[in-house]
C-alpha cells in the first residue's frame, strides 16, 4: 500500500472518529476503517460509551472480507476488558493483516498493550500515521489520562474593546444569534461548562447546549461555591445533565441530584482551581468550557490552567468603565504579559470567532 493511500485511509478513519464528538464522553472518539486491496471493506465510529467500539463495528461490516485486510483506526485498540470486551481480541479473530494506529492510547489500561499483543500475535503495526490530528480530535482525553485533569477552554461574548459586559452587569446580548448557536456546539463537544457562583447569581444561567438536534447528552454543569451560595432553585441545577457543586466543606444542604465536590482552598481563601480541575477529572469529565467573570477567568489563566480562548468579537464598543474579560492584577511589564498563539479567526454571523491556545511566557 503506497504512504499517500494509507493517508487517505487514516483520514477517512479520524472523519468517522469525528462522528462521536458530541456523545462519546467519557470515551475517547475513535473511528476504524477495513480496507482490503486498498479498497474500503467496513467502517466504524465509537457514539456512545457502552456501544461498540469503532473496530467491533467496521470489522462487522467487512465480515470475511477482513481476513488479511489492513485496519487503520485513530487509537490504539484496546486490551482490556471495560464495558465491552477488548478490540485486540476482535482483530485477531478477524485474522487481520496489517494494523495503522494513529496513535498510541494514553490510558494507562492501555498505554501500548494493544499494540504489543497484536503485534505479538504476528500482526504488523504501523504506529504515528496522522497521530497529531488523532490527538486533537482527543485532546480532552488525552489530557485527562496524561495531565490528570480536563483541557480548559475559556470561552467569552466581548466588545471590539475586549469587554464582557457594561459597569452594571448588562450584557444580554453583546454577540448575535449565530454567534450563541456556535457556543452551545463548543459546550456540547467539552461536554461539561464550568462557572463561578458570582455568574450564577448574576445571570441565572442555563449554561445547557441548545439547538443541536443530533445531541445525545447535555454538558455537565459545573459551579465553583467557595460561600455556598448558588440556591438550588438556580437554573444551572436544571435536569438532564450532571451537575458538580464545587465546595470548599461538605454542605449541610445541596440541591437534588446534585454532587456535592469538596475542594481544598487557597491561602486567599478561594477554591483552588488546579484541585477542581483535578477533581472533575477523577469524575471522568475530559474537557470543560468555562464561562464565567473577570476574576475566576483571571485565576485560571494566572494559574496557568486555561488551554485555549474562545472569544466571540462583536462589532461595538462598550467602554473603559465595562467590565473586562479577566482581572489579571500586577501586571506592570509587557514581559508579564500572557501569551498566546492564533489558531484560527472566522466570521459568525456579524461577530468574529477568535481562537488562540496559550503558549508559555
Amino acid at each position: 500500500m503506497t504512504p499517500e493511500l494509507a493517508a487517505v485511509l487514516m483520514a477517512q478513519a479520524l472523519r468517522l472518529a469525528e462522528r462521536g464528538c458530541l456523545s462519546t464522553h467519557p470515551n475517547p472518539r475513535v473511528g476504524c476503517v477495513v480496507a482490503r486491496d486498498g479498497r474500503v471493506v467496513g467502517t466504524g465510529a465509537h457514539l456512545r460509551a457502552g456501544q461498540a467500539h469503532a473496530e467491533v463495528l467496521a470489522l462487522a461490516e467487512a465480515g470475511a472480507r477482513a481476513r488479511g485486510a489492513d485496519v487503520f483506526v485513530s487509537l490504539e485498540p484496546c486490551a482490556h476488558h471495560g464495558r465491552t470486551p477488548p478490540c485486540v481480541d476482535a482483530l485477531l479473530n478477524a485474522g487481520v493483516g496489517r494494523v495503522w494506529v494513529a496513535m498510541q492510547d494514553p490510558n494507562p489500561k492501555v498505554a501500548g498493550r494493544g499494540i504489543a499483543a497484536l503485534r505479538a500475535a504476528g500482526i504488523e503495526v504501523e504506529l504515528g500515521l496522522m497521530a497529531a490530528e488523532a490527538s486533537r480530535i482527543n485532546r480532552g482525553f488525552v489530557s485527562r489520562m496524561a495531565r490528570g485533569r480536563p483541557f480548559v477552554t475559556l470561552k467569552t461574548g466581548i466588545s471590539l474593546d475586549a469587554r464582557t459586559a457594561m459597569a452594571g452587569g448588562e450584557s444580554q446580548w453583546i454577540t448575535g444569534d449565530d454567534a450563541r448557536a456556535d457556543a452551545h456546539r463548543l459546550r456540547a463537544e467539552a461536554g461539561a461548562v464550568l462557572t463561578g457562583s458570582a455568574t450564577v447569581l448574576a445571570d441565572d444561567p442555563q449554561l445547557s447546549a441548545r439547538g443541536l438536534t443530533e445531541l445525545a447528552r447535555q454538558p455537565d454543569r459545573i459551579v465553583m461555591d467557595t460561600r455556598m451560595r448558588v440556591p438550588s432553585s438556580a437554573r444551572v441545577w436544571g435536569s438532564g445533565a450532571r451537575r458538580f457543586w464545587l465546595v470548599g466543606a461538605p454542605p449541610v444542604q445541596q440541591p437534588p441530584d446534585v454532587e456535592a465536590v469538596v475542594v481544598r482552598m487557597t491561602r486567599e481563601g478561594v477554591l483552588d482551581p488546579d484541585a477542581a480541575l483535578r477533581a472533575l477529572a477523577e469524575h471522568e469529565v475530559n474537557a470543560v468550557v468555562l464561562e464565567c467573570g473577570p476574576r475566576l477567568a483571571g485565576a485560571f489563566l494566572q494559574h496557568g490552567l486555561v488551554d485555549e480562548i474562545v472569544a466571540y468579537v462583536a462589532p461595538m464598543l462598550l467602554g473603559h468603565e465595562a467590565r473586562p474579560l479577566a482581572h489579571l492584577p500586577g501586571m506592570e511589564r509587557l514581559s508579564q504579559a500572557v501569551q498566546l498563539q492564533w489558531q484560527d479567526v472566522r466570521q459568525i454571523g456579524n461577530d468574529l470567532r477568535l481562537t488562540a491556545q496559550l503558549t508559555p511566557v
